[in-house]
């Protein structure tokens, strides 16, 4: 068996040795296009050459990974509520996310029983199925949020939009908001300088939904539920959201990163934990930026009649004035707060007045789910630039030299990655568009979009970098969203990425990204693997892989671009993981390749 063994894997090392010269004589005679896929005969030989190397290493790494019992059809690790009761979690710190070693299983999601692929943007933004989403009928109906439309429940669907074509409290709501931070109406976000907008709670995410025409891009946070989720919701109708919890830890986004922050009825008690809620909002909004609240504790006459309420907000009220907010405007149930941009506000405060200026060492610009901190962070920050007087959308995309040097970037550097990725991005179209359109025929009632082709409506870029995929998707008028992700263990450019205006979080990919199953119609990751094997593995790639299938929808699509060695190594894991695989070589680099697979649908059967 030793003989044997050491037979093959000598085979195997002379025949890819005779593969790359192979391989090397035909690129170099290759002209024309960036990407040609005309390999198959080599792509089945180094295929098979692993399977053999697969083979000597024994039956159990070529075994297909097995599908999750039904019970985890929206199974997310890190928050496992009966797990953190066990270990003394309570008062609502039990749905935190909590990664244990082992709390990850490798295992396919199954999508529910009577699931079926959403309907194309915009259409699916108003209609989603209710069989895609763990959410009964009584708890649309019950729902009570004020920036949620009129929800109609039909057989099979639910439908978002009002139900009057005469009130729309979603469209009376927002132009509320803009009038009491002195605008004529929502339209005007941009002129003022608001771009991103950070809504906590967010019910279904009507709220970002109507703004979206509006160019701001909101994104949902709320708490992990077991049932009826506003994060899966959300993220059905194509809208951003992921999960985010203000309940003991800092989210995982940089100091200063959003325009606006909202909270109607969020259910977050912004007077407990001594405002340490409040001091998290402060750290994560940009200086001018604004905090709205809509909650019956604001409402004054009832707050009159009911001395434990009118102490509350009495709290909220002072707390925020210490935190150096300027109260902009109350009306009924809501109050808008501007964040201060002046040093002589923290400098005039008084001693003892309200929570101390973070030391350099407590204000950190990257915190990964670090503890809520009880100080402000003041204006250490060299991104310290109000809202007011940055450049506004779209212009802010395009950051000049002087803001590139924050973070040690030439704009020679910026321009180089612009420019390549509107060359991949409009390469991917052409790889996908025949893929999509002529290998899997429409869905009854699905007709082809209209230029730009909106065939994606939500990617998540693993690595992202300068946010340089975002960027060309955009100036190419795709109509999609982008999660950009920068990943713990790589170069931290994520302030970049939210100071050009679009969204992005830190997160470490050896742990499970906080979304429900089925939340992305496409995966894209360049460089990812060299990343995570330059860190010795500390997880390894069926972790990666599983994870990516979780979070990916029925039919959604992977393009991962890495060197031709993990790109052989990640084709042969696809087949575990039953995704439908090819690798495109890349001419213009014969040490990189592309590795483009789709997920199929698999139907649960009924048990």
């Amino acid at each position: 068996m030793l003989l044997l063994k050491s037979s093959l894997v000598v085979i195997v090392i002379l025949a890819l040795t005779g593969s790359f010269w192979w391989t090397l004589s035909i690129s170099t005679s290759s002209r024309g296009h960036i990407f040609h896929s005309s390999r198959r005969l080599q792509e089945q030989l180094v295929s098979d050459l692993w399977d053999i190397g697969e083979l000597s290493f024994g039956t159990s790494r070529m075994k297909e990974i097995e599908f999750c019992p039904g019970e985890l059809e929206n199974y997310i690790p890190c928050f496992n509520v009966s797990e953190n009761l066990d270990s003394g979690f309570s008062d609502g710190n039990e749905y935190d996310r909590v990664c244990r070693q082992g709390s990850r299983q490798n295992c396919l999601v199954l999508p529910p029983m009577n699931y079926k692929i959403p309907l194309r943007w915009p259409t699916g933004r108003d209609i989603i199925w209710v069989a895609n989403v763990k959410i009964t009928g009584q708890e649309v109906f019950t729902s009570g949020s004020l920036t949620k439309r009129m929800m109609m429940l039909e057989e099979e669907q639910i439908s978002f939009r009002s139900a009057s074509l005469m009130f729309d409290g979603v469209e009376d709501y927002s132009h509320q908001i803009a009038e009491m931070i002195g605008l004529r109406n929502e339209s005007n976000f941009i002129q003022a300088g608001i771009r991103t907008i950070l809504d906590i709670g967010c019910g279904y995410g009507s709220f970002g939904a109507h703004l979206f025409s509006e160019q701001i891009l909101t994104i949902c946070i709320a708490n992990y539920e077991s049932s009826g989720s506003q994060v899966q919701l959300t993220l059905e109708r194509g809208l951003p959201a992921m999960i985010g919890s203000f309940s003991s830890k800092q989210l995982p986004y940089p100091s200063l990163s959003f325009d606006l922050l909202h909270c109607a009825r969020c259910g977050i008690d912004w007077d407990k934990k001594d405002g340490t809620f409040l001091i998290e909002v402060d750290r994560v909004l940009r200086p001018g930026g604004y905090f709205v609240w809509t909650s019956p504790l604001i409402n004054v006459q009832s707050s009159r009649r009911n001395k434990e309420k009118q102490k509350r907000w009495n709290f909220v009220r002072d707390f925020a004035e210490n935190l150096c907010w300027e109260l902009m405007s109350q009306q009924d149930e809501t109050v808008v707060w501007k964040k201060t941009s002046k040093k002589t506000c923290y400098n005039s405060r008084k001693s003892g007045s309200g929570p101390s200026i973070c030391s350099k060492v407590q204000d950190v610009e990257f915190p990964y789910y670090r503890p809520l901190q009880n100080c402000i962070g003041g204006m250490h920050s060299r991104r310290w630039v109000p809202i007011e007087e940055r450049a506004t959308w779209p212009s802010r995309s395009n950051l000049n030299r002087s803001e590139l040097a924050l973070y040690g970037l030439h704009l020679d550097e910026l321009n180089e990655d612009t420019a390549n990725y509107r060359i991949i991005v409009r390469n991917y179209w052409s790889l996908l568009s025949p893929l999509i359109f002529s290998d899997h025929p429409k869905r009854p009632g699905d007709e082809d979009p209209s230029p730009p082709y909106n065939m994606l409506r939500n990617v998540l870029d693993m690595n992202a970098r300068y946010g340089g995929l975002n960027a060309a998707l955009l100036e190419a008028r795709k109509s999609v969203w982008v999660m950009n992700v920068v990943p713990t263990t790589g170069p931290k450019y994520l302030p970049l990425i939210l100071d050009r205006g679009y969204f992005g979080v830190l997160h470490d990919w050896c742990e499970a990204f906080p979304t429900y199953p089925r939340t992305y119609d496409m995966v894209h990751a360049e460089g990812l693997l060299s990343l995570e094997s330059s860190q010795h593995w500390r997880c390894t790639m069926v972790d990666i892989f599983t994870e990516i299938d979780r979070m990916l929808r029925p039919e959604g699509w992977i393009i991962i671009r890495d060197t031709a060695l993990l790109i052989d190594s990640a084709r042969v894991l696809t087949r575990r993981l039953k995704w439908e695989a090819r690798v495109i070589e890349i001419e213009s680099n014969n040490d990189e390749r592309l590795l483009i697979c789709q997920k199929p649908f698999f139907k649960r059967q009924p048990s």
